[in-house]
């Protein structure tokens, strides 16, 4: 029998009424940045970031690593917010740092109708946004399924 790996989702907080189905939806198909995992998938946190500067983001991944977390997705909320959210790339760094864990960027594909709007403004149109998109920018197809 396989171990599962345990997810922890943290969400920008514009979208703290958001309940999380496109997220989860992605969890349970291994669609967007959950598709290169093998094996069962266990979420064991879903929060928010507690909005700018972020603060829940000092203490949510404790009680994730005290659930046996393996690795915390920074939801693809972060990404498509207009704008996306500055802190990104810190959130994964600190988080890696403090309670050596892996931080994924993404969840769910981006929607069409983010990307579009992404497009139009060229908000991702320098190489430092590639990493940052790489598991979430799926084909058109796929962004419409999320839409």
């Amino acid at each position: 029998m396989s171990k599962s790996t345990k997810v922890g989702i943290i969400i920008c907080d514009r979208y703290s009424d958001c309940a999380g189905g496109k997220c989860f939806r992605a969890l349970q198909k291994k669609e967007g940045a959950f598709a290169d995992y093998e094996g069962e998938l266990e979420l064991v946190g879903y929060t928010t970031c507690q909005g700018c500067p972020g603060g829940n983001v000092e203490k949510a991944p404790e009680e994730m690593a005290e659930n046996g977390v393996d690795v915390i997705h920074l939801a693809t909320g972060m990404l498509v917010g207009y704008p996306p959210c500055p802190r990104i790339n810190y959130f994964k760094k600190f988080i890696e740092k403090k309670y050596d864990v892996e931080v994924k960027i993404g969840t769910h594909p981006i929607p069409q109708k983010y990307y579009k709007v992404h497009d139009r403004l060229k908000t991702w149109s320098s190489s430092r946004w590639d990493s940052l998109l790489n598991a979430t920018l799926a084909d058109k197809e796929k962004r419409l399924e999320y839409d």
